[in-house]
This record gives structure tokens, sequence and C-alpha cells, in this order.
């Protein structure tokens, strides 16, 4: 059962809502909902949380390539030596 309620917020927090809320394809309400359900312990698990988030961004660099140095035996070393002297 959900129960209507009325806050006041300031100009602020409202666009401050609003991005963070839109970042997040959320409306306003449902994420203070959460950030209710947080503040009073009762939202999801840290470990919850931290799966949600790998699910949600699993794949996110698909497709995108990465210049990956060589990995042959001491240039690891050196190059870390390198950047070291620098």
């Amino acid at each position: 059962m959900r129960r209507r309620t009325n806050i006041y917020l300031d100009d602020e927090q409202c666009d401050a809502l609003d991005a963070r809320a839109q970042a997040e394809g959320l409306s306003r309400a449902e994420l203070i909902r959460r950030y209710l359900d947080e503040a009073l312990g009762r939202g999801q698990s840290d470990l919850e949380h931290d799966l949600a988030i790998i699910d949600e961004t699993f794949g996110a660099l698909a497709g995108v390539e990465f210049d990956i140095p060589s990995r042959a035996p001491g240039e690891r070393e050196a190059d870390l030596e390198r950047r070291w002297r620098r």
C-alpha cells in the first residue's frame, strides 16, 4: 500500500533529483522512495546492489577496441620503469 505525501523542496533539490532520476531512468518519486528505503535501512543489501549494477552494465564496452600492450616477458616491467622515470 502506498500513501501520498507532500514535501517542499527548494529549486536546487528538485533540479538535482530530476537530473539523477533522468540519468537512472526513474521518476522523481521512485528515486525519492529508493533514497528513503536506503536511509531507513530497507533498501537492497550492498551485495544485491552491487550485483544489480554488474547486471545493468555487463557488456557496456562490447565492441570497444583497446590498445593492449604486449605481455612478453620483461616488457611490462620495462614499461613501468619508463613511466616511473618520467
